[in-house]
């Protein structure tokens, strides 16, 4: 069973968000190696700082690309994130 997602999410302390020129993404760091993130998973996961709620983030998103109904989307990223071990 998954645990909930925390009210604000954050990432982990274990994991650096950083854009790789080389690869032109993107990228969560980490001491074995590295996650390749899309454009989309990359938004979500700059906004997870431990300030901003999931709502927060959700409405953030929708107004910074002009969509709607996008929330289950990013609440099934966090949950991925949560079970990988990035989201705290």
């Amino acid at each position: 069973m998954t645990p909930s997602l925390p009210e604000h999410p954050k990432l982990s302390r274990r994991f650096r968000l950083q854009y790789e020129e080389a690869q032109s993404r993107w990228v969560l760091l980490y001491p074995e190696g590295m996650v390749q993130l899309n454009p989309s998973a990359a938004e979500i996961l700059k906004r997870c700082d431990g300030e901003r709620s999931v709502d927060a983030i959700v409405n953030e998103l929708e107004a910074a690309f002009n969509a709607q109904g996008i929330g289950p989307e990013v609440r099934n990223l966090l949950e991925e994130g949560q079970r990988r071990g990035w989201i705290d």
